[in-house]
């Protein structure tokens, strides 16, 4: 849905440099809001009327035609068919502007010489002036057609001279063909009460060419008996429609590129999607990786040549008769391909394409490497749908980025499936959070030694309406994506520090610490340790019972303020423990830059001491295991399956464990029973 209060701001903005017209903010705002109200709402004569009421409104620049087909092209649910019929009401409304001015002009000039005879010199300089300055071509002739004045203008227009016109009549003017038909309009004019008329017809240049004219004929009768004449005033039409189209190739191509923009692309999209279209297409869309990086280290100007650079290549490759080329976005090209022979042969084009790329371009100096991320759409054509596409292609792009860039991916239906479910489940967490469908459970964490319960990690499970249970692997990881970890991670760790709380009251010293995932997201929160502290506060909960567990990859990921903030937060008494260790990745170094108050192994370590595990796995099992022991902090296992596990990691100095062999998350009602009963 767009927002047209926010389309109207933007749009402001685009052309407000441009107006010859004084507006107040509030006053353009509103006139804009209401231009796109009408064209999403209307039609082609929808578009054209609101072209014309920008020639009302004194929007007479024709910088602000042209930003403004460019906006609406670019960022609203504009038809190229609108944007063409916005263009020609413009062009009509300020061709009617100019006619009535100079038909003010000149009935003001007329009825002076009506109402001063005496001063019949300076009327005629005053008609002279307009007669001569016109832009418009000017005939003024007897009722017989004979030629008495024309203007520069109409000379011009027609590449006649003088001495010459005087020998001519106005029919000569004409078209043949026309000449009749206008002697009968002219009759009837003057045995009418009318004093004007408008006509469109065609004129014959000196050379033979012919032109199509719009014609306002104006009959003028004395007042004192003087026979009357006609004065007709000619606009050469083949102009005003070039400007037309000159005004539609502007709204439809990039100026950079010169290749056909997104509105032009979506159009091609919509007739291929239609009854009439190809059985089937393939849509391939390319984005420049890394072109925000190149704009800031070199400028916009190396950005536009290389996006010259990467369409060149793109016309090189996808000529005329294999697909149709667009740039559709800042950085992102797409291409339509109708009937391709198959996939494969799509997928060759596409290799073709980037392997032209591997050669750097050189600019300035530099030798620029570019690389694309390309997402390649092969589907039925007809009864498809063109917004639908450009989503699918979109999504498929961004698998090419997400899996290491420079490269290309195919559609896959059912993994867009798949990825639709899971952004709708992660988009529809807020209202989840508002309704009371997330609850924490508790993981016990026990001691391998007498079997108490040493922690417990607290776990977001989602009650989901339709889903039923969801544990916190199927939700974080894209609730990390849009942002939503952080709210919701707050609220986990306010409902587990209120609820140890209060088994704290009745535990006292024999309560078990408070563990929970902190994730990078949250790490990198500025507001960190006083948000935690606030909790802590609120809740009554002592810090010395709370525990934060980092993966251990987030360390190397934080900033040094980050790392100081966190450093912070174990001064106050808050434990950190160095999560998922796996052995091969983690370093002392990475160790020593905070303080941590336990070591935390996956559940890889644990199962290597199965029955069915490789000699190979356990003895690097062991040498971790050994090599961690000299850091002189707890160890923790996950995972553990069984009893053989527990006491082969016991023997090894795990100080506790959880897993499978251990039970699994408990709801808070099972947790009492549990620590209380």
């Amino acid at each position: 849905m767009v927002d047209i209060r926010e389309s109207a701001v933007q749009w402001a903005a685009a052309i407000s440099n441009t107006l010859v017209a004084n507006f107040t903010r509030e006053n353009l705002g509103q006139l804009l809001a209401g231009y796109v109200e009408q064209l999403l709402g209307g039609g082609v004569a929808e578009a054209r009327q609101v072209g014309r009421s920008m020639v009302e409104h004194d929007f007479i620049s024709g910088a602000t035609l042209e930003r403004s087909i460019t906006y609406l092209g670019e960022h609203a649910e504009v038809t190229p068919a609108q944007l063409a019929a916005l263009a020609s009401g413009y062009a009509e409304g300020l061709r009617d502007r100019t006619l009535a001015q100079q038909e003010i002009s000149r009935t003001a000039g007329i009825n002076t010489m009506r109402r001063a005879e005496s001063a019949v010199r300076a009327s005629e300089a005053k008609f002279r002036a307009i007669f001569s300055s016109s832009a418009f071509g000017i005939v003024v002739s007897d009722l017989k057609g004979e030629i008495i004045d024309v203007n520069e203008a109409l000379l011009a227009m027609l590449d006649h001279k003088h001495e010459d016109v005087r020998r001519m009549s106005g029919r000569d003017l004409v078209h043949p063909d026309d000449r009749e038909a206008l002697r009968q309009l002219t009759r009837q004019l003057i045995a009418s009460e009318h004093d004007n008329v408008r006509v469109e017809k065609r004129m014959v240049r000196s050379d033979g060419e012919t032109i199509q004219a719009h014609m306002a004929i104006s009959v003028v009768r004395e007042e004192n008996g003087t026979p009357p004449y006609l004065v007709t005033m000619v606009e050469n039409v083949n102009e005003m429609r070039a400007l037309q189209s000159q005004l539609l190739r502007q709204s439809l191509n990039d100026m950079h590129t010169g290749l056909p923009n997104r509105a032009q692309f979506l159009g091609w999209l919509e007739g291929a999607a239609g009854s009439k279209g190809p059985d089937t297409l393939a849509l391939v869309q390319v984005d420049v990786d890394g072109f925000r990086g190149l704009n800031d280290a070199f400028g916009h100007d190396v950005g536009n040549r290389v996006l010259m650079h990467v369409a060149a290549h793109l016309r090189e490759v996808f000529t005329e008769d294999v697909g149709r080329i667009a740039r559709i976005g800042e950085d992102e090209f797409g291409v339509l391909i109708k009937d391709p022979r198959d996939t494969a042969s799509v997928i060759a084009l596409v290799d073709a394409f980037t392997a032209r790329l591997e050669e750097p371009t050189w600019i300035g100096g530099h030798g620029v490497g570019v690389t694309t991320s390309v997402g390649v759409v092969v589907r039925a054509a007809r009864g498809g749908d063109a917004v639908d596409l450009l989503r699918a292609a979109d999504v498929t792009v961004a698998w090419a980025k997400r899996d290491g860039k420079a490269q290309w991916a195919l559609h896959d239906k059912e993994r867009d499936q798949r990825d639709r479910e899971r952004y709708a489940l992660a988009a529809s967490i807020p209202g989840a959070l508002e309704e009371g469908q997330f609850r924490v459970d508790y993981l016990p964490l026990r001691s391998l030694a007498q079997g108490s319960v040493l922690a417990l990690e607290a776990k977001i499970v989602w009650d989901h309406p339709e889903q039923g249970v969801l544990c916190p692997e199927v939700f974080l990881g894209e609730a990390t994506n849009n942002g939503m970890v952080v709210r919701l991670v707050r609220w986990a760790l306010e409902e587990a520090c209120a609820q140890l709380a209060e088994w704290h009251a009745e535990l006292g010293d024999r309560t078990p610490a408070l563990t929970i995932d902190l994730p990078l997201r949250l790490c990198q929160e500025p507001e960190l340790v006083a948000e935690v502290l606030r909790i802590l506060d609120r809740t009554g909960l002592p810090a010395s019972l709370l525990r934060f567990e980092l993966h251990e990859h987030v360390p190397t990921l934080l900033t040094e303020e980050q790392l100081d903030e966190l450093t912070i937060l174990t001064e106050r008494g808050v434990g950190l423990v160095v999560d998922q260790v796996s052995g091969g990745n983690v370093r002392v170094n990475r160790l020593r830059v905070l303080p941590w108050s336990g070591v935390k192994f996956n559940s890889a370590v644990a199962h290597a001491f199965a029955s069915d595990a490789l000699r190979i796995e356990e003895s690097a099992a062991v040498a971790l295991l050994k090599w961690a022991a000299m850091l002189r902090l707890p160890l923790y296992a996950d995972g553990v399956r069984t009893a053989a596990e527990a006491r082969r990691l016991a023997e090894l100095g795990v100080t506790g464990a959880q897993g499978p062999h251990f039970g699994p998350a408990l709801s808070v009602a099972e947790t009492t029973e549990l620590l209380l009963g």
